[in-house]
């Protein structure tokens, strides 16, 4: 039986404030809050280790919102043991971005993809208390330190989005935990426009890129269509031509976003090694403090 969630004293559409007691949790996709004072967290009973690609994929998928994971290199699990046995309540994956710049610009002097690399996913269920995430990620950092990365960039998403039908699936994020653990704050991201799948994800535009180039995972990204009722893509079609026609059947939507928010640690054994760490982005203050208001999303006529 998972503890009963406490009704919140605030709109359910905002991050919480960065001094806030509440923290977020998930499972099965759907987020929940969990105050510090319900059950305490107690570091004996959790431990963190390495985890393997497969457990991690099916993990991500069954809880984060997106139900999508990245291009991973790093992969550890949080475990609850207070019954004797490893119990996996979280998992955070690191890996690459689909742009040097991503590390280049906030980290310029640290090597991309080994001395830094993204916080892709950081999940953890909803029965894990108060105080989980920090911990959790402070460890995260030590075996990464420990593999020789010395900075990593994570986003959060401040946009708010639903499904077609109007049900909230994410309620958008400032980075509570990243300023909680003293993150340096460095702005948006580029603003862009996305495309929004009738269940609430999103159709990133890498996937739209490996399809009308045919990369290596364009079978995988087509699939995400075809199982949302567009058509098969046949050998020899237009794979450009196919995706705009596909995202057309499907009900995409565009979805105006101003960007997600971009938090940078440097990581080293004393503070002394984190401030050499030269940053390529200004540190800006304060820290935000709620999510975006919620965009309007247009049914557009080439959602490609």
């Amino acid at each position: 039986m998972f503890p009963v969630q406490e009704t919140l004293p605030f709109e359910d559409l905002r991050e919480i404030p960065t001094a806030s007691p509440w923290c977020q949790r998930w499972r099965e996709r759907t987020h929940s809050w969990r105050h510090v004072r319900d059950g305490g967290f107690d570091a004996r009973h959790y431990e963190v280790a390495p985890l393997n690609e497969a457990q991690a994929e099916k993990f991500v998928i069954t809880h984060h919102y997106s139900g999508s994971y990245p291009a991973a290199t790093q992969r550890l699990a949080l475990y609850e043991t207070s019954t004797g046995e490893r119990q996996l309540s979280g998992v955070a994956v690191f890996g690459v971005p689909v742009s040097e710049a991503v590390l280049t610009k906030p980290l310029p002097q640290l090597r991309p993809y080994t001395e830094s690399l993204v916080c892709l996913r950081f999940v953890l269920l909803n029965e894990c208390p108060g105080n989980s995430e920090s911990w959790f990620l402070a460890r995260c950092f030590d075996a990464l330190l420990a593999a020789g990365v010395r900075g990593v960039v994570s986003f959060a998403d401040p946009v708010p989005r639903r499904t077609a039908s109007g049900a909230l699936v994410m309620p958008g994020h400032v980075g509570t935990i990243y300023a909680a653990t003293n993150a340096v704050y460095a702005g948006r991201a580029t603003a862009r426009t996305v495309k929004l799948l009738p269940d609430g994800t999103v159709f990133h535009d890498r996937a739209a890129q490996k399809i009308r180039r045919q990369e290596q995972g364009c079978e995988y990204a087509a699939a995400q269509l075809t199982a949302l009722g567009a058509p098969r893509l046949r050998p020899g079609s237009d794979p450009a031509l196919w995706l705009r026609e596909a995202l057309t059947a499907v009900g995409a939507r565009n979805l105006r976003h101003r960007g997600a928010h971009r938090y940078v640690f440097r990581l080293g054994r004393t503070r002394r090694e984190r401030e050499e760490i030269e940053l390529g982005l200004p540190a800006l203050w304060p820290y935000p403090k709620q999510a975006d208001a919620e965009p309007a999303a247009t049914w557009a006529e080439s959602p490609a």
